[in-house]
């Protein structure tokens, strides 16, 4: 008989945990492997940008060819997510993970090395599907590694603190090392993290292969591990579509014509996807799972949170180098003081989580998140400016990593072991997705506007809105769950 899952919900979500557990040594390591492949995927995604001018001109890309550096790699990484976290599930995380791995080492090895556009574009390519394969089976291991409660909570902490510090220092790095050793140097260093992390993940990673799996509503499935391959290809599908519309309406803008179609595609296929879940036998996507309030309510939070910080960053570059005249150096010393707090917001969110519940912590950090984002709209052609921007952002972002740190724990609180890759490839996704989509919906305003200052404050006050908006409703949804 099929359970009823909008109401279950787990203590951890909301109760307060005694203390935080000493981690072994082995823990530590285990932590070390996981962490150090989200670190290394969220340097991917900022490493390139300022190199990217550099590269033009060392293989020959136009201006317009450049964006393809960019999404190459975000088509894969986020198209193929839910597939692979639900392929971990079946078949073995470890497995998944270590492939993954090496895929990501040898395709930054091929970027580094490359002679002309195709073959970066292909390394770029085959990094994004590396790290479609890392980033849900890591979490999924990491989560199943790490029991319930505070050792879990503290261990999302750790991977928050570094997937945040990663994006960060990506952009500071990306531009001292371009400067020094030019842009190849950048797809290096990534592959250095591979030949790190790979020797050691193979004796430390536990497997993960399920004796038993079990259907929607707990019925055991008698047969071997079989993938959703229709659902597998409309999610597959819809999420490549909508990712290759939003990124490239972020450089051009909505009016293409291939962003519109793309856009429907991915729209409709997704629509497809959901058809598909509700009649298949062993689906891709359980839909009561997505029917639990902290899965659908903490995703919708890390949505927001993911989307509208990315946008802040972007419109804060535009302000800082072309209003107030900052080099890119200077511009990176303030998102390196960003940085910095993300390391004490890491230390400090799990300690509050134990204290308030996930839930709780997760609405107050979208409130304070968005309070300070307000604070920005008082930014203007003074060079004060500058020092108010880089406190604002500094601690709006410490507000942030509370709430990935606060959704990733409710999304993943009360769901079975064998359903956590599932679960974590959902949160993945709306990482991924969410860093997609703001820039393009809010970000373009400040590039199309006919004062950029002004087009800057139209930005900050819609980012404003939407996420203490988005701290309302979901404190809504989330308290109803609780009922």
């Amino acid at each position: 008989m099929a359970i009823d899952t909008t109401t279950q919900t787990s203590p951890a979500a909301d109760t307060a945990a005694p203390g935080i557990p000493r981690l072994s040594t082995r823990d530590k390591l285990v932590l070390f492997v996981l962490c150090a492949a989200q670190f290394m995927v969220a340097l991917d995604f900022s490493v390139l940008n300022v190199a990217l001018p550099g590269l033009g001109r060392d293989l020959g890309m136009n201006t317009s060819a450049l964006q393809w550096a960019v999404t190459a790699f975000a088509l894969p990484s986020g198209g193929f997510l839910l597939l692979f976290g639900r392929a971990g599930d079946l078949f073995g995380r470890r497995r998944l993970f270590l492939t993954g791995l090496a895929l990501f080492g040898a395709a930054s090895l091929l970027s580094t090395l490359a002679w002309d556009p195709a073959s970066f574009l292909t390394g770029r390519a085959l990094q994004g599907l590396g790290a479609a394969a890392i980033v849900p089976t890591g979490m999924s291991l990491l989560t199943t590694t790490f029991p319930e409660g505070p050792a879990r909570d503290r261990a999302l902490g750790i991977s928050g603190t570094l997937l945040s510090l990663g994006f960060t220092i990506g952009m500071v790095a990306g531009g001292t090392l371009t400067d020094t050793f030019g842009w190849r140097s950048t797809m290096a260093l990534l592959t250095l993290f591979a030949l790190i992390v790979l020797p050691l993940a193979p004796s430390l990673l536990p497997e993960s292969l399920p004796q038993s799996l079990k259907g929607m509503g707990g019925t055991p499935i008698p047969h071997s591990p079989r993938l959703d391959v229709p659902g597998a290809i409309t999610v597959t599908a819809g999420l490549l579509s909508l990712i290759y519309a939003l990124s490239t309406a972020a450089d051009h803008g909505f009016g293409r014509a291939d962003v519109l179609a793309a856009l429907a595609a991915g729209l409709v296929l997704l629509a497809a996807f959901v058809l598909v879940e509700s009649r298949a036998a062993a689906p891709l996507v359980s839909l009561p799972m997505l029917r639990r309030r902290t899965v659908a309510w903490g995703n919708i939070g890390g949505l927001v949170t993911f989307s509208m910080m990315s946008t802040i960053v972007f419109v804060l570059t535009l302000y800082l180098q072309e209003i107030l005249g900052l080099s890119a150096f200077e511009t990176g010393l303030v998102f390196g003081f960003q940085g910095l707090l993300s390391v004490v917001a890491g230390t400090l969110a799990p300690k509050v989580i134990g204290r308030l519940g996930a839930r709780r912590t997760l609405v107050a950090s979208l409130t304070g998140q968005g309070v300070l984002t307000a604070s920005l709209l008082l930014l203007n052609t003074h060079v004060w400016s500058a020092w108010l921007a880089t406190v604002a952002v500094a601690l709006a972002s410490m507000c942030h990593l509370g709430a990935i740190i606060s959704y990733g724990v409710t999304v993943t609180s009360g769901v079975p072991d064998e359903e956590q890759g599932l679960a974590t490839g959902l949160v993945t996704s709306t990482q991924q997705v969410g860093i997609t989509v703001g820039i393009p919906l809010l970000g373009v305003l400040a590039t199309t506007s006919g004062d950029l200052l002004t087009g800057v404050h139209t930005v900050i006050a819609l980012d404003t809105v939407i996420v203490l908006g988005a701290a309302l409703l979901t404190g809504l949804g989330l308290r109803r769950s609780r009922a």
